[in-house]
């Protein structure tokens, strides 16, 4: 536990300098962080401390609110600096090349192995291997993913050969994996290895003073010379963010595509972000919100709390549904407003 509580030495003002960066920006693995406000610098200052330790970190945040960047930022500040850097994304693997891709196979494993290959463990020997949305992975292969974590060596593919690694393992995930503990759909002992450090990401709306940076930085890959109004700024930080910073780039690059002079203004931004740095007089009776915001309570309440029932009910898919009771605040495991038990 010493190391958890050993903090790197911060970057000089001389080593930023040299770099190129700015006080409130720094270069991860060739991603660029803003640490403007207050909760980033604390989230930061978190990472130094524990980058040293070889604990497993967990990731936490919304969909796009900048998860893999803290995670190269722990490589970075750790002593695995200058090894190697691996990342996959669990939800775009299909379930049966997990096994294929993680631990590797040799020549004629199966059908198509012409040739030997490592996997992404063997890859990622002295460094750090990201694990992204390591909610995605089903049962059977968190189990095969399990042992490795706890430092057992394993065999590729049609191997015969036991290959012993050292890696730090990073994960990351938007979604509650307590909650799917709970309901069968994440192993409690792996939750419970990956979870040794818990690193939680704000949201965008909940740190406005990295908005007008990062739209800065956005408009300046684009093009220089551009810049926002005073009002175009207040209409950004006024913005809800539901797509975190992953939709103000889009907006940003958007933006500055279709801008008329050198200054981003309020005009040239997007009608819904108009309309909500100019609000019109509310009516909270005929709210497209809440009207939606109703239609979802029923649902939980028909199908008592459970989340898969609901969003089949409703016609969408379940991680549009989860998207959906982040934005509006709905936590389906207390009680629902409408009556339901909310026990999913």
């Amino acid at each position: 536990m010493a190391a958890l509580k050993t903090a790197l030495s911060a970057p000089t003002e001389a080593d930023i300098a040299a770099s190129g960066e700015t006080p409130c920006k720094r270069l991860f693995l060739g991603m660029t962080a803003v640490i403007a406000s207050a909760r980033m610098r604390a989230v930061m200052q978190f990472v130094e401390r524990i980058a040293q330790s070889k604990a497993t970190v967990l990731i936490s945040g919304e969909s796009g609110c900048g998860k893999e960047l803290i995670a190269r930022a722990l490589h970075e500040y750790s002593p695995r600096n200058g090894k190697p850097w691996i990342d996959i994304n669990c939800a775009a693997l299909p379930d049966h090349l997990f096994e294929s891709e993680i631990f590797g196979f040799e020549k004629g494993a199966f059908s198509g192995a012409e040739c030997q290959k490592q996997g992404m463990f063997e890859l990622a020997n002295q460094g750090t291997l990201f694990l992204d949305e390591i909610g995605e992975l089903n049962l059977q292969n968190q189990s095969k993913l399990l042992r490795v974590l706890d430092g057992w060596p394993y065999y590729r593919l049609g191997g015969t050969r036991k290959i012993a690694v050292d890696v730090r393992i990073v994960a990351a995930t938007n979604g509650d994996l307590e909650n799917e503990v709970r309901l069968g759909r994440f192993r409690a002992d792996l939750y419970h290895r990956l979870n040794q450090v818990n690193v939680a990401v704000p949201a965008l709306r909940e740190r406005p003073d990295d908005i007008g940076p990062l739209a800065s930085l956005f408009l300046e890959q684009q093009n220089p010379l551009l810049s926002l109004t005073e009002e175009a700024l207040e209409a950004l930080e006024c913005h809800s963010w539901p797509g975190n910073v992953r939709e103000l780039k889009s907006l940003m690059v958007r933006a500055a595509f279709l801008a008329n002079s050198a200054e981003i203004r309020r005009e040239d931004l997007e009608p819904a972000l108009q309309s909500v740095s100019q609000p019109a007089e509310p009516e909270p009776n005929y709210s497209l919100d809440k009207h939606e915001q109703e239609v979802i309570y029923h649902a939980l309440e028909q199908t008592d709390g459970r989340r898969d029932r609901a969003a089949e009910l409703l016609g969408i898919s379940r991680r549009t549904l989860i998207r959906r009771l982040k934005l509006y605040g709905i936590n389906p495991t207390r009680p629902l407003a409408c009556g339901g038990t909310g026990v999913n």
